[in-house]
């Protein structure tokens, strides 16, 4: 397989929205360097990290991707939520890629700050990409 061929699905939170826009384009932009075409990558959002493994499985169900690509931030704060949001949205992801054999890369960043967010936003971006593309032609779907 091909990268050129290759139908990529990228799920995006909203929430901690610059971290986000800053990994997404990171990542399109390697996938595209990696020869993934324009057109074959299909981008959703939803409003935060709990919401990405429905929005995951419809993309599977009705788009029939290679692979999929989660992106988030979960920035900790003051309560015990963060745990339960990075803990959740991690689980979810990996029940949708393990129910649907559709590799999913989690690049849902879990920081202590949105300063280290920051720094690591174009290597996790890219990082994705470039393990999206090894899993896909690892394991292919056709």
């Amino acid at each position: 397989m091909i990268t050129s061929d290759l139908i990529v699905g990228i799920v995006c939170s909203r929430f901690n929205e610059q971290i986000i826009e800053k990994i997404s384009k990171a990542c399109t932009s390697k996938l595209k360097d990696l020869g993934v075409r324009a057109e074959a990558i299909t981008y959703e959002t939803v409003p935060g990290a709990l919401e990405i493994p429905i929005a995951l499985q419809n993309i599977i169900n009705n788009k029939e991707p290679d692979v999929l690509i989660a992106i988030g931030a979960v920035v900790r704060g003051d309560t015990y939520h963060f745990e339960i949001v990075s803990e959740q949205s991690a689980n979810g992801i990996m029940r949708v890629q393990l129910d649907s054999s559709v590799p999913i890369i989690n690049a849902v960043l879990t920081t202590n700050t949105a300063e280290q967010a920051l720094e690591r936003v174009v290597i996790k971006g890219e990082e994705a990409a470039e393990a999206a593309i090894e899993m896909a032609i690892k394991f292919p779907k056709r």
